[in-house]
């Protein structure tokens, strides 16, 4: 089934990754305060990234993978900067 890994920019500026079959029901469901407790307490103010995956399983293990980054590689991802997003992944190669 086809799904989907987004990334809201809340209130505070933190972005917030998540995954869905229903972009644009889950989407609602945050603006509404029905999706989850942390967008419930910081309010999403734009879906600023979004990326198609054949199935959920795939879209799980993207949004996984997001999570574990650095908030200037996500804000890298989300300005679509590969040059930064290259640099970023190497030097976390280094560490």
């Amino acid at each position: 089934m086809p799904s989907w890994l987004y990334i809201l920019r809340l209130k505070s500026g933190q972005l917030y990754a998540g995954s869905t079959t229903d972009l644009d029901r889950r989407i609602e469901e945050h603006y509404s305060g029905h999706a989850c407790r942390t967008t419930r307490l910081d309010p999403p103010v734009e879906l600023v990234y979004s990326e198609g995956w054949a199935t959920f399983a795939d879209a799980r293990r993207r949004e996984a993978q997001i999570k574990r980054w650095s908030r200037a590689k996500k804000e890298a991802l989300v300005r679509d900067d590969i040059e930064t997003l290259q640099r970023l992944a190497r030097s976390r190669e280094h560490e």
